[in-house]
């Protein structure tokens, strides 16, 4: 059974953290990934890069996403993928 993202507030998580769990969620595709930079994560969310970094951190401790580095085909750094994972996992 799925939970609801309401029981993301059931989680004792930084603000910061929960904040950027439910950006992540809105942006995700089907199979649950995303890949927006930090930058645009911070500037969405209206957050300093440092708090949305310190976010994915927490959520990372936490087993509610796992971050993978991308590279473009020319070996330069493109945004992370994020798939996030059900919240149910960390409740039980």
């Amino acid at each position: 059974m799925s939970m609801s993202r309401i029981d993301i507030y059931r989680l004792n998580l930084p603000r910061r953290a929960i904040l950027v769990y439910l950006y992540l969620d809105d942006r995700a595709n089907s199979k649950r990934e995303c890949w927006p930079s930090l930058n645009t994560i911070a500037r969405d969310l209206r957050i300093s890069r440092m708090t949305a970094s310190r976010g994915i951190n927490d959520l990372i401790e936490n087993k509610l996403i796992v971050k993978e580095k991308r590279r473009r085909v020319n070996g330069g750094n493109t945004s992370n993928l994020y798939t996030i994972k059900e919240i149910k996992s960390c409740l039980e």
